[in-house]
C-alpha cells in the first residue's frame, strides 16, 4: 500500500470551526496594537475623526493582505510560518516629525514606500546573517521580546495608556478575572476549548464589563457599512531626502525585530528557518511596506503579541493565522466589523496579555535551556543583552538626549538588546582565546569562553 507523507503542523489545515475561532483569537490578540500606530500618527496630526477613521480601516486591510502573504506566500515572498502582521511602533516618533514639520501624510508615504524597496532589496543579505543567530542569541532575542512587550501588557491591564480611569482597581479586577478565566480553561477544559483559552477569557471578560460599563457599543452605530481604501487618498507621495533617511532607519530596525520573531516562530513550531525562508519572510516585509505607502497606511512588521500565542495555545498550523489575516481583511472593508472588535475594553486585553506576552519570555528561556554556560562567558552574553533590552523599556526617555536616528535603534528594546546580543557573541565566542581563560570561573560569569564558546550548527549544540 502507497503511504502518504505526514504533514508537519504548520502545513495542517484544522477544520473550518477550528479555523474560524483560532483566527479570531488571533485578530482580538493583535488588534489593538494594530490600530494603535494610526491612532497615534493621526492624532499627532490633528487630522478630521473622518480622517482617523479612514487610516484604521486602511491599515487593517493592508495588515490582512500582508498576512496573507506572508503566511501563504508565493514565489519568494512569506515565510510561509503563522506570522502576523501588522505596523510597526518603530516607526511611530520618525513618522510624527515628518508629518507634523511640515512634510504631512504625502511625505510619510514617500518614504514608507522607499524603505518597503529597501527592505525588499536587503531581504537576501539579512538571510545570509543568519549564522549570527545560535541559540544563544535567539534565545536571549525572544526573552527580550517578551519582557518588552509585558509593559504593554501593563497599560491595557490598567485601563489603557491615557485613560482617565488609568489604575482604577475595577479595572485591575476585570483583567484578574481574565487572566483566571484563561488559565481556568488551558487547565480544566478539553484540549480543542483550552486551545482557544484567550478567545473565552476575552469573551466572558467582555459579557462581564458590558453590565459593569467598561465599554460601549455606539461607535458600531456611527460606522459605515463598507469602507475601500483607494490608493494615494491623501495625495501623491513626496519624497523627501531627511524623511527618506530617517524611515530607512527604521527599516534596518523593522527587519532586526523581524528576523528575531520569525526565528522565534520557528523554534516554537519545530520549523527552523533558513537563510532563503529568513529572506523571503523580509521580502514579503517590504512588500507590505509599499503597499502600505500606496493605500495610505505604515510599514509592517511581524507582531510579537501573536508569537506568543503561538506558544501557548500549540496550534502551529499557518492557515489559522492565514485565516485571521482574511478577518482582518474583512475589517477594513466593513468598519461595522471593526468597531464592534474595537468596542473590547483594554482590561480585557490586558489579562489575556499577560500570558501570552509572559509566554513569549518562557520561549526564550526554553531555547537557551539548550546553550553550554560552562566554561564560557555565555551568561554574560546574555546578561548584559537583556539589560539593553529592557533598558529603553523601564526608561523611556534615557536616550531623548542623542540624536533621532540612535533614538529610533536604541529606543526599541527589541532591536537594542539583539544588536547587543550578536556583537557580544562575536566578541566573545569568535575572537580568539585570551590567555589562561581555560578555567571557568565559579560562579559563569567571567569565564574565558574564547574558541570553546564559537557555534556549532544548531542541531549540535546541547
Amino acid at each position: 500500500m502507497a503511504t502518504t507523507a505526514p504533514v508537519h503542523p504548520v502545513d495542517e489545515v484544522p477544520p473550518v470551526r477550528q479555523l474560524a475561532a483560532f483566527g479570531l483569537q488571533h485578530v482580538l490578540a493583535m488588534y489593538a496594537g494594530a490600530v494603535a500606530v494610526p491612532l497615534i500618527v493621526g492624532g499627532a496630526m490633528k487630522l478630521s475623526p473622518a480622517d482617523l477613521a479612514y487610516l484604521i480601516t486602511a491599515d487593517l486591510l493592508v495588515c490582512g493582505i500582508a498576512t496573507l502573504i506572508q503566511c501563504i506566500g508565493f514565489w519568494r515572498f512569506g515565510v510561509r510560518l503563522p506570522i502576523m502582521q501588522g505596523c510597526t511602533f518603530a516607526a511611530v516618533s520618525p513618522m510624527v516629525l515628518i508629518g507634523t514639520t511640515g512634510g504631512g501624510l504625502p511625505a510619510i508615504y514617500g518614504s514608507v514606500i522607499v524603505a518597503g524597496l529597501a527592505i525588499m532589496l536587503l531581504a537576501p543579505v539579512f538571510g545570509r546573517l543568519l549564522r549570527f543567530f545560535p541559540p544563544l542569541v535567539t534565545g536571549t532575542v525572544i526573552l527580550i521580546i517578551g519582557i518588552s512587550l509585558l509593559p504593554v501588557a501593563g497599560n491595557w491591564v490598567a485601563g489603557g495608556a491615557g485613560a482617565e480611569d488609568f489604575g482604577e482597581p475595577k479595572n485591575i479586577a476585570l483583567a484578574a478575572f481574565v487572566l483566571a478565566v484563561v488559565l481556568g480553561v488551558q487547565r480544566f477544559a478539553p484540549a480543542f476549548l483550552s486551545r482557544i483559552a484567550v478567545l473565552i477569557g476575552i469573551a466572558v471578560g467582555l459579557a462581564v464589563a458590558i453590565p459593569f460599563g467598561f465599554t460601549d457599543f455606539g461607535g458600531v452605530g456611527d460606522a459605515d457599512w463598507i469602507g475601500v481604501s483607494t490608493p494615494f487618498h491623501f495625495g501623491a507621495p513626496a519624497f523627501e531626502t531627511s524623511a527618506i533617511i530617517s524611515m530607512l532607519v527604521v527599516a534596518l530596525v523593522t527587519m532586526t525585530e523581524t528576523t528575531g520573531d520569525l526565528i522565534a516562530v520557528g523554534e516554537m513550531t519545530d520549523r527552523k528557518v533558513e537563510a532563503r525562508s529568513l529572506s523571503d519572510g523580509l521580502r514579503a516585509d517590504g512588500l507590505s511596506t509599499v503597499l502600505g505607502g500606496v493605500f495610505n497606511t505604515f510599514p509592517y512588521t511581524a507582531y510579537a503579541q501573536n508569537v506568543g500565542l503561538v506558544g501557548m495555545t500549540r496550534v502551529r498550523s499557518r492557515w489559522v493565522v492565514a485565516v485571521a489575516g482574511g478577518i482582518l481583511v474583512l475589517l477594513g472593508l466593513l468598519p461595522k466589523l471593526g468597531a464592534v472588535v474595537a468596542a473590547v475594553p483594554a482590561p480585557v486585553l490586558g489579562g489575556a496579555g499577560l500570558v501570552m506576552f509572559g509566554t513569549v519570555a518562557a520561549s526564550g528561556l526554553k531555547t537557551l535551556a539548550r546553550v553550554d554556560f560552562k566554561g564560557n562567558d555565555n551568561l554574560t552574553v546574555v546578561a548584559v543583552s537583556v539589560a539593553m533590552g529592557v533598558l529603553p523599556v523601564g526608561v523611556p526617555t534615557i536616550y531623548g538626549k542623542f540624536p533621532d536616528w540612535f533614538q529610533t535603534v536604541m529606543n526599541s528594546g527589541i532591536s537594542a538588546g539583539c544588536l547587543t546580543a550578536i556583537v557580544l557573541n562575536l566578541l566573545f565566542n569568535h575572537l580568539p582565546a585570551k590567555a589562561g581563560s581555560s578555567v571557568p570561573e565559579p560562579d559563569g560569569l567571567a569565564a574565558g569562553g574564547g574558541e570553546q564558546g564559537v557555534e556549532k550548527p544548531r542541531e549540535e549544540i546541547v
